[in-house]
């Protein structure tokens, strides 16, 4: 490990990079922690550490909801427009021949993204707003003229966006995906603050609480579990043999080559939970506008709504199984076992025992039914773990957020594969 360190450092392009992503990171940071004026940060502090919903959206942002910061949304309403766009790629004519122009067709899709997030950062960044001064039981936001509300929006939202250039910024030119660097680095942050909380729980009396004690071993053993299980399906994967036709021309043979399709477990990523946690916010924010509704069975209506998805049980099992039917939804949105198989019959390859055409494509449609099972079951699982962990701990300091640790050891993986790369490039040394 010491010895691969001293390789990348000693490398002057890698080590630039380095540190050159290193530093647009402390940027992210230092930004995270300038507040916006016109809220009482204690309140709000108090409402994220007492709601589990937002409280989930506050550790994903890094802690810049609660200090109600400049970067308050972080880069959420650019993975929204990116998920927008994607959806629309598959629906729209247009988008889906432009996708298949290849670098020039990313870069105008990426370009249309960014126009996408601005718009999206406002919406959400009025939701936001107007969630904090009615939604909630405390007074959390005081009254805003429309020109303080319009001064707090454009900040907001130019937050939004210096976050989507500093994350393309790092990608271009520095190691690694910048806009998953962003998330994973906001993740990460809030660690220590959970931790200092559980001890000054465990050790704040005069004697020590072993209750607590053994349920934070609990939670260190299940979160070491945890990172093993996501480690081991995030690598899994099916590989379909395929085979290439012998073809000869002239004096030449071409193809005869044996090769692998690989079909993930984890096709969609982390985006399922991330339709589903949107999905589930939606309902409790907007049942909360109506609470206090002049019609009474409108309020009645609203407050039962409200409750209920106060209720973890409810909550948890609702997520779960929205969580895998995205999974399904979202993967046969990216994933068409009718154009790989096109693809195979035009390139001269073939599955053995599987005719080109039809049947390869209704065999990898079985295939990736099979494997997603697993896969969505896994992302559920993994969606309500923070309830799981609570319900056994008994500690409510600690967020073990699946999702956040998905999210995490993703990156740290596709970082590392990055790293090593560039170091197989400039050292042509196999490792």
């Amino acid at each position: 490990m010491f010895e691969t360190l001293k390789k990348i450092f000693s490398l002057k392009d890698l080590r630039k990079r380095i540190l050159y992503t290193i530093a647009l990171l402390l940027i992210f940071r230092v930004l995270a922690h300038v507040p916006l004026p016109g809220v009482d940060i204690a309140k709000l502090k108090q409402f994220f550490a007492t709601n589990q919903i937002f409280g989930l959206l506050d550790l994903f942002s890094g802690g810049t909801m609660s200090n109600f910061s400049i970067v308050m949304m972080g880069v959420g309403p650019y993975i929204t427009a990116s998920i927008v766009m994607q959806l629309l790629t598959v629906v729209v004519p247009s988008l889906e021949a432009l996708s298949k122009e290849g670098e020039w067709g990313r870069e105008r899709i990426n370009y249309y993204t960014r126009l996408l997030t601005v718009p999206l950062a406002l919406i959400e960044a009025f939701g936001m707003l107007q969630f904090l001064r009615r939604g909630t039981q405390i007074q959390i936001l005081e009254s805003l003229t429309p020109f303080q509300t319009a001064i707090l929006l454009i900040s907001i939202t130019s937050g939004t966006i210096l976050l989507m250039w500093l994350g393309e910024l790092i990608s271009e030119n520095g190691i690694g995906n910048g806009i998953s660097l962003i998330i994973t680095l906001g993740i990460i942050s809030g660690f220590p603050n959970q931790i200092r909380n559980t001890f000054t729980l465990i050790l704040g009396g005069a004697v020590i609480d072993w209750g607590k004690m053994f349920g934070f071993i609990l939670f260190i053993v299940i979160a070491v579990a945890t990172v093993a299980l996501i480690v081991f399906v995030n690598e899994g994967q099916r590989n379909i043999p395929i085979f290439y036709a012998r073809r000869v021309q002239g004096l030449k043979t071409y193809g005869g080559i044996e090769t692998h399709l690989p079909l993930r477990v984890n096709m969609a990523g982390v985006i399922p939970i991330i339709f589903a946690l949107s999905l589930m916010v939606f309902p409790g924010v907007v049942a909360r506008f109506f609470t206090m509704a002049k019609s009474a069975w409108l309020s009645n209506a609203a407050s039962y709504v409200d409750h209920l998805f106060k209720k973890n049980t409810f909550y948890a099992i609702s997520y779960f199984i929205l969580v895998v039917v995205f999974t399904y939804f979202y993967t046969y949105v990216i994933f068409h076992p009718e154009e790989v198989a096109e693809n195979l019959q035009k390139q001269g390859a073939f599955i053995p025992g599987m005719r080109p055409g039809a049947q390869t494509a209704s065999y990898l449609t079985g295939v990736v039914n099979r494997i997603l099972l697993a896969g969505a079951l896994f992302l559920g699982v993994i969606a309500v773990l923070p309830f799981i962990v609570q319900a056994f701990t008994k500690i409510n300091t600690l967020v073990l957020g699946g999702t956040g640790l998905l999210i995490v050891v993703s990156v740290v993986l596709e970082t590392a594969r990055q790293i090593k790369s560039q170091l197989i490039m400039r050292t042509y040394e196999e490792y």
